[in-house]
């Protein structure tokens, strides 16, 4: 049994090292030979006109989480839909309940008007 944790402990290791492997290697390799060019800010090509920082309404990002939120629902029901045949009643009454509780998100947020773009 302990050689079990063994692995996972190794596998942990790794994928904790991975990351930083990966920076290290980037920045042994990296061009070091920086110019005014490459330093410059780029912005889409061309230089900026004005103040930069632009203060977005909450409201964008409310409809912004809205989708993620819906996005999330199809990604979780679409495996549940695939294998509709092969669930049992349980499943899909918690598939009933999750959709349940994601209609309620959706009302809830119609109501505080958070998905009307002005």
């Amino acid at each position: 049994m302990l050689d079990q944790y063994g692995l996972i402990g190794a596998l942990t290791i790794i994928a904790f090292a991975f990351p930083f492997v990966g920076l290290g290697a980037a920045w042994l390799v990296r061009p070091k030979r920086p110019d005014p060019i490459k330093n410059s800010i780029y912005e889409c090509g061309m230089e900026t006109i004005g103040d930069t920082w632009v203060q977005f309404r909450a409201q964008y990002y409310l409809f912004a989480l809205m989708f993620v939120v819906f996005d999330i629902e199809v990604m979780f029901l679409y495996p549940f839909a695939v294998a509709f045949d092969q669930v049992g009643l349980f499943a899909v009454v918690e598939a009933i309940i999750f959709v349940v509780m994601l209609a309620f998100a959706l009302v809830y947020a119609w109501r505080k008007r958070a998905l009307e773009w002005q």
